[in-house]
């Protein structure tokens, strides 16, 4: 099952072959991660396809085509550079971040929270709270810890 290092890693590639679409597997952790991505102006586009392209028009995910299922994303450049520099997970199987929103404070204010580096200016965390998949400053809003997924800059 595809989990978020896959999605950070799929990412990163393929704003280094410099792709203009790419698809990752159709997850519920997935389609989070991607759409706080969006909302953060990293990438230009979430849709939904089959393997080999984005669909035209709607068609549902059944039991029989389910293992076909995609997500494409829009990758966005400026310039022909890319928007997303880096895109590295945090939390990996052999070792799990999960903070307090304290701790997640000294993080936004760029100060080292536990062996994690704080972030800088432009750089943003994505984590699953009990609130569902968050940037850092809507977590804080809410006052909410959680799991620490990835960060992009």
């Amino acid at each position: 099952m595809p989990r978020h290092y896959d999605l950070c890693a799929r990412v990163q590639n393929g704003f280094r072959a410099r792709l203009r679409r790419i698809a990752v597997p159709d997850t519920k952790m997935n389609l989070a991660i991607s759409n706080v991505l969006y909302k953060e102006g990293f990438i230009s586009g979430v849709s939904r396809g089959d393997h080999v392209q984005p669909d035209v028009e709607y068609v549902a995910t059944t039991p029989d085509n389910i293992a076909t299922r995609r997500l494409w994303l829009e990758l966005k450049y400026n310039n022909d550079e890319p928007v997303l520099k880096s895109m590295s997970a945090v939390s990996k199987p052999s070792k799990k971040v999960v903070m307090k929103a304290s701790e997640l404070q000294n993080l936004a204010a760029g100060n080292r929270s536990q062996f994690i580096k704080g972030l800088q200016p432009g750089e943003i965390a994505i984590l699953t709270t009990n609130y569902g998949v968050l940037e850092l400053r809507e977590a804080l809003e809410k006052g909410a810890g959680g799991e620490v997924l990835c960060r992009a800059i």
